[in-house]
């Protein structure tokens, strides 16, 4: 699983947090800039928020705004209970940093410990942010045996934002609105009681 827009609501978070500081300056926070920083370190994020609406103040100064107050997505916290129940295994992957990660989720430490892997993008075998796919791989390394790629049956389910460009989509098994919409036995999981 992705953790940023799936898991916790980060995404909101920051487009909510960027849009008030982008509003002190009398800029805009528009969606083509979105688009740039998802997928993006926080870090990396941070910066092109500061260089698209050529913003006075520093990246460090919008990291410390954005990250410590993360929820929960809608049927994340369900799901992976779901899954642990059911003996299942699951990864979490981030581009997040270590450091940006433990903030991000230190409201939901429990919840987190739950997964089997999780690798954020400072891991040494992450050598790109997404798009990429080097999060995803280096996660798939962990197990024993490694699972096959998506043109060998793993399934991909896609909870995309809502202006996201439809042709992003395309490849996901299954698109959904949200986690909650979720019904695991079209996978061969137990349905939810």
């Amino acid at each position: 699983f992705n953790m940023d827009g799936l898991f916790l609501d980060t995404e909101g978070l920051r487009s909510r947090v960027f849009q008030e500081i982008c509003n002190r300056f009398g800029k805009k926070y528009s969606w083509e800039v979105k688009c740039m920083v998802m997928g993006k370190t926080s870090p990396e994020a941070s910066q092109i928020i500061v260089e698209a609406p050529q913003l006075p103040v520093s990246r460090e100064d919008l990291l410390e705004e954005t990250l410590p107050t993360a929820a929960l997505m809608p049927g994340a916290e369900k799901l992976i209970h779901h899954l642990r129940k059911h003996r299942l295994r699951f990864v979490l992957v981030s581009t997040s940093r270590s450091v940006s990660f433990e903030m991000k989720t230190s409201r939901h430490e429990k919840l987190f410990s739950l997964f089997n892997h999780i690798v954020v993008g400072d891991d040494p075998q992450v050598q790109n942010g997404q798009p990429g796919q080097d999060v995803f791989l280096t996660c798939a390394k962990r197990f024993s045996p490694p699972p096959e790629p998506k043109n060998s049956g793993v399934q991909v389910v896609m909870v995309p934002n809502e202006n996201l460009n439809p042709d992003f989509t395309r490849k996901a098994t299954l698109v959904l609105n949200s986690l909650q919409d979720l019904e695991p036995q079209l996978f061969g999981v137990p349905a939810y009681e």
